[in-house]
């Protein structure tokens, strides 16, 4: 096959950060997606309807024009959300609120450190029907980097599912062997995002030959055999398992640092290395679920009606792109070559 035509997806799971970076960020992920899960992880986080608005309205004026993509917005959760915080994010449109575990990841200092005072605000969620998104790994410093998302499955998650049965939970950016066969044998409330970069990568990309800060994200890439689970899961064509790019922006100085940041930047090519990765296993035929219409039924929201037709070219991702800050961005997949290609 030479030439495939979708109904427009949508990105269940981004970062557009803040500030200048929208100007960046809003276009890219607009150039193809019709809405997005827009993450809350900001500083300080969007814990509240009103920032909540107020983010959404930054958004919005970052837009291209003529555009009508739509930002789908989160909350924040934290040890101090109340009940009164979720019905009032409900009634501003948020779709779904967000479990950080305390320091999983970029600006979540500020998020749960416990997990049980929150079961009452999941309960609410269950209730008016918001969404539960949980990045799922434990963070305590003594377990292995490695082991985290297992961990946090076996003691965790599991325990959510059992006692909120009618919550809605996209477990997001899955990286294993374990969250992928929990995902599969769960109930049809549960379902979960993969990331290109687990589909294409595993920690060798990471740290084989020096390393590699661009490849660098939370959760980390793992070993060959859970890339493996991640790449047959999508293959099976499975509703539970739908697009979320996890695109998360840094500026080059950032990620070259001593310290370096977690995230890849997959906007600029993310829907072409997904029409790649499943071009490779055979089953491209199964692309337009997992990218157009797995999300939206899942959230409870109409499936797009326009299409666009990714065609088999190759062309090359930018090396860098240019903010509006004048300082470079490294893009996922920076200087490589993509063998699909959105027509026109």
């Amino acid at each position: 096959m030479t030439q495939i035509t979708l109904l427009t997806p949508d990105d269940w799971h981004l970062h557009f950060r803040d500030g200048d970076m929208l100007q960046e960020t809003v276009p890219a992920t607009a150039r193809l997606f019709q809405r997005a899960i827009v993450m809350p992880n900001l500083l300080p986080p969007v814990t509240d309807a009103k920032m909540v608005n107020a983010y959404r309205e930054r958004i919005l004026a970052a837009r291209p024009q003529g555009s009508s993509f739509e930002p789908l917005m989160t909350l924040f959760l934290t040890n101090d959300t109340t009940k009164q915080d979720i019905i009032d994010a409900k009634a501003a449109g948020v779709v779904a609120a967000k479990l950080y575990p305390a320091g999983a990841t970029t600006n979540s200092d500020a998020a749960v450190k416990a997990l049980d005072s929150l079961f009452p605000i999941f309960e609410k969620m269950a209730e008016i029907g918001m969404l539960l998104l949980v990045h799922g790994e434990v963070t305590e410093s003594h377990i292995d980097i490695f082991d985290r998302e297992a961990i946090f499955i076996e003691r965790n998650l599991t325990r959510i599912v059992d006692v909120f049965p009618s919550l809605k939970v996209v477990f997001e950016h899955i990286t294993t062997k374990e969250a992928a066969e929990f995902v599969a044998s769960t109930s049809d409330n549960v379902a979960a995002t993969i990331t290109p970069q687990h589909l294409l990568l595993n920690r060798n990309d990471l740290l084989v030959g020096g390393i590699r800060p661009h490849n660098f994200c939370l959760p980390v890439l793992k070993r060959n055999i859970h890339q493996q689970a991640l790449r047959a899961a999508v293959a099976t064509g499975s509703n539970k398992f739908f697009l979320g790019t996890d695109s998360a922006p840094h500026e080059k100085h950032r990620k070259e640092s001593a310290c370096g940041c977690a995230g890849c930047y997959s906007a600029w090519g993310a829907l072409e290395l997904y029409a790649q990765v499943f071009d490779d296993l055979g089953v491209i035929d199964k692309l337009e679920g997992f990218a157009s219409t797995h999300g939206p039924d899942f959230y409870g929201l109409p499936r797009n009606t326009s299409t666009l037709t990714l065609i088999k070219e190759t062309w090359t991702v930018p090396s860098e792109i240019i903010l509006p800050n004048g300082k470079p961005i490294v893009p996922f997949f920076a200087g490589e070559e993509v063998n699909w290609k959105v027509k026109g």
